[in-house]
């Protein structure tokens, strides 16, 4: 059985050739591939990297040493309480578009990019537990990482959370955290790991590709985030290369940014002191 033609049909219509454009050479797929990277970075973290490559070089030449500079990773936006709500929740908001962005680039081909990068929710308490260890591996050391280089003059002065006491401060935090943890782990990991797979780069050179990202957009904090990030993200993206899920990432990433950040306000300050943190 063939299919109806419609009544306005010609027998002409009917007889022209069907046209299909010719698909595009290795060479011009990856040139697009690298423009689209670029793209996406030059939206996201890629564009946070420069910032704070610039910002180290500012701190630096501004005369004062590292260790008596300071800044403040959850800043109030306004003395309004409802106001400051309103600029933190478009802030959180906004990030998160480059996340949609990549995994509707990572989608073109018809396949689900949550699954393809393993960020869907099929195994949360294994996912869960795996981000505990991770947290822990990570955080702990980290934290004793950044002491010691504040007491060698190579960080600055972090304040985890200057917002103004309000109901909606903690659930803010938390939100903060989690858009953290997607907007790193899914564009860092996740995206770029699959993208320079595509254009045949090495595990290896993925995998470091994906550390430095990570460490350079930390740069603005002093170079022990820089180092402590860049090892945190060589861990992150070798358990991404070995499992090919994100879940577990974006699990340990929010764990560690919700104690940092709401943590913050509930330990004594004498001990927040002792690791430089004011």
């Amino acid at each position: 059985m063939t299919a109806p033609t419609p009544a306005d049909a010609t027998p002409d219509d009917l007889a022209a050739p069907v046209l299909t454009a010719p698909p595009p050479s290795q060479r011009a797929y990856r040139r697009r591939l690298t423009t689209e990277i670029w793209i996406v970075l030059g939206l996201s973290l890629g564009k946070s990297g420069l910032y704070a490559v610039v910002n180290i070089i500012d701190r630096l030449t501004a005369g004062p040493p590292l260790a008596d500079q300071s800044t403040t990773l959850n800043p109030s936006r306004s003395p309004r309480p409802w106001l400051d709500l309103t600029y933190q929740l478009l802030q959180i908001g906004f990030a998160l578009v480059p996340v949609a962005l990549a995994l509707y680039l990572l989608s073109a081909n018809g396949k689900s990019a949550v699954r393809r990068i393993g960020l869907e929710l099929t195994r949360p308490w294994r996912d869960l537990a795996v981000g505990v260890g991770l947290a822990a591996l990570i955080g702990i050391p980290g934290l004793g990482l950044y002491a010691l280089a504040r007491a060698l003059g190579l960080a600055v002065e972090v304040q985890a959370s200057a917002l103004n006491a309000a109901w909606w401060t903690i659930p803010v935090l938390l939100l903060a955290a989690l858009q953290n943890a997607l907007l790193e782990e899914v564009i860092v990991v996740g995206y770029l790991m699959e993208r320079l797979r595509e254009l045949r780069w090495s595990a290896p050179a993925i995998v470091v590709a994906s550390a430095l990202l990570r460490g350079s957009y930390h740069l603005y904090q002093g170079w022990g985030a820089f180092v402590g990030n860049a090892i945190m993200g060589l861990l992150f993206a070798e358990y991404y290369r070995r499992k090919r899920r994100v879940m577990p990432l974006v699990m340990a990433h929010t764990l560690m940014d919700m104690v940092v950040f709401v943590g913050y306000a509930l330990v004594p300050a004498a001990w927040l002191a002792a690791v430089g943190l004011n």
